[in-house]
């Protein structure tokens, strides 16, 4: 993209339309690709190969069937990485003085509560106003499926912040590979205009949004039509500002490769839905088995007086009939179609739930081995994510700190909690185990549904504080609240 980058800063906005004609062509194959996943993902007809799946013979019987196993691997990654949302805060360090006593020369730290209530409170005001917690799952999942979600920043009704999911087939974005920054970036989709289609553009620079419309002209000297992108007024401007410091466009890369999680694979998957398709095929065939005749033809009244009475009859005893059947070899094909699936699962680094390993009780250890594979192609999709987050808080802060708040994007942290199936009372026989031999903090820490155990130490400490010992025999008390000692006789 460093080559778009510098034809842009070259021929400034004169260009522009030779290169966004170019950007468009280079990103139709990965366009077409994004929308194939997606359509595949909601399992429409035109998505699903085997749905296209026919037979030679027109008179087969050609069954379709869809096992839906990439809708699977990414509802499962979804599920397990945003099952429980993002924890949105702010650093309290940053809130937090040392005062020294001038006398003593104590130091003492001062937490400003003010303040961080002020700013986490525009964060919290923000994620509910754009329902963060179902767009945080719909951008992961488009990337999961097309390799890249994308959102866009726009201020709203009333100067509010608003952030908005968008197809990413329908987005480019321009890097500079120095930076790693977005420099530049484009929106495009087709609209009708009267009784053509047209490609809308938008491109945004770091400080302004363009308007461009395709146009088809004939050269004058080849005769040849060509599309070209030409400025379009909206709302009376053919510009203008987006309030952003920076890129409005934010893309949410599942990972480097750019590759949607199923990617590797769909042939597997398309095997699968043959196989099994076939064979369903072949089973219902059976209904209309063949029957041979021996030691004679039956003519179409013969044929017809069994088809009304259900029986032959036959002149002599060296005549018979039989159906004609076909053995299938059940255990190739079952082991055909268990190599397939477990080979999609493994590849595409998921699990199968439906596997009978994880049937009755399942250790927390062995059940974290079992999803190694998964966790670990979590962890690279959690850390684009959160770098995208950082860059979409950053373009934020700007306009947050213009209105009055103090909020530097780099405080702000990001709490990812798995949505992991856990197996409690084997994490009880662990730390019932452990008791005495380790400090209760250790003890605690092993317990996955202690998120904080520093708090959980503090509230067990105040529940023992506030139990009352009923065997103590109540004390009389003088005047003042001070017990009388009984008197020795």
């Amino acid at each position: 993209m460093s080559d778009i980058i510098m034809r842009i800063e070259v021929g400034q906005m004169s260009r522009i339309s030779d290169i966004i004609k170019d950007l468009i062509s280079d990103h139709r194959i990965q366009h077409n690709r994004m929308i194939k996943n997606y359509e595949r993902y909601k399992s429409t007809m035109e998505g699903v190969p085997i749905f296209m799946h026919t037979h030679i013979d027109k008179s087969k019987i050609n069954n379709q069937l869809n096992n839906a196993f990439d809708r699977d691997i990414i509802d499962t990654k979804v599920g397990y990485m945003l099952g429980n949302p993002i924890i949105y805060d702010i650093d309290t360090a940053v809130y937090t003085s040392t005062e020294i006593n001038p006398d003593t020369g104590e130091e003492t730290e001062i937490f400003n509560q003010d303040a961080y209530d002020l700013d986490i409170q525009v964060i919290k005001d923000f994620n509910k106003t754009n329902h963060i917690e179902l767009l945080d799952s719909e951008t992961l999942k488009m990337a999961t499926i097309c390799a890249y979600g994308i959102r866009q920043l726009y201020i709203g009704e009333e100067g509010t912040t608003r952030v908005q999911s968008i197809e990413p087939w329908e987005c480019i974005v321009v890097r500079d590979s120095s930076l790693d920054e977005p420099k530049f970036a484009m929106r495009y989709y087709e609209i009708m205009d009267g009784k053509e289609t047209k490609t809308y553009v938008e491109w945004y620079d770091e400080t302004n949004v363009y308007y461009f419309i395709s146009s088809t002209q004939t050269d004058k000297d080849t005769k040849q039509k060509e599309i070209l992108y030409v400025p379009f007024m909206r709302n009376g401007k053919e510009s203008q500002p987006h309030m952003f410091k920076g890129v409005p466009i934010i893309k949410f890369d599942n990972n480097k490769e750019e590759q949607g999680d199923c990617e590797k694979v769909y042939s597997l998957i398309d095997g699968y839905d043959i196989t099994l398709s076939d064979i369903n095929s072949e089973l219902e065939q059976f209904r209309l088995a063949y029957m041979a005749f021996y030691g004679m033809v039956p003519d179409e009244d013969v044929m017809e007086r069994a088809r009304r009475t259900g029986a032959f009859g036959f002149g002599d005893t060296t005549s018979r009939a039989e159906f004609l059947t076909k053995d299938l070899s059940d255990t190739v094909i079952e082991n055909h179609l268990n190599r397939l699936e477990d080979n999609i699962y493994g590849f595409a680094q998921s699990v199968n739930f439906s596997d009978e390993a994880f049937g009755g009780t399942v250790t927390g250890i062995a059940m974290k081995f079992k999803m190694f594979s998964l966790e670990s192609k979590c962890v690279t999709s959690e850390r684009e994510f959160t770098s995208s987050l950082m860059r979409m808080y950053k373009l934020l802060s700007f306009v947050w700190n213009v209105k009055g708040s103090n909020i530097d994007y780099k405080n702000i942290e990001y709490t990812w909690t798995r949505n992991f199936p856990l197996n409690l009372l084997d994490e009880a026989q662990t730390t019932v185990a452990f008791a005495g031999l380790i400090s209760d903090k250790t003890r605690l820490g092993l317990l996955s549904f202690v998120d904080d155990v520093g708090k959980e130490l503090a509230q067990m400490e105040k529940e023992q504080g506030d139990t009352i010992d009923l065997d103590i025999e109540e004390l009389e008390v003088d005047e003042f609240g001070n017990p009388i000692e009984e008197e020795e006789e």
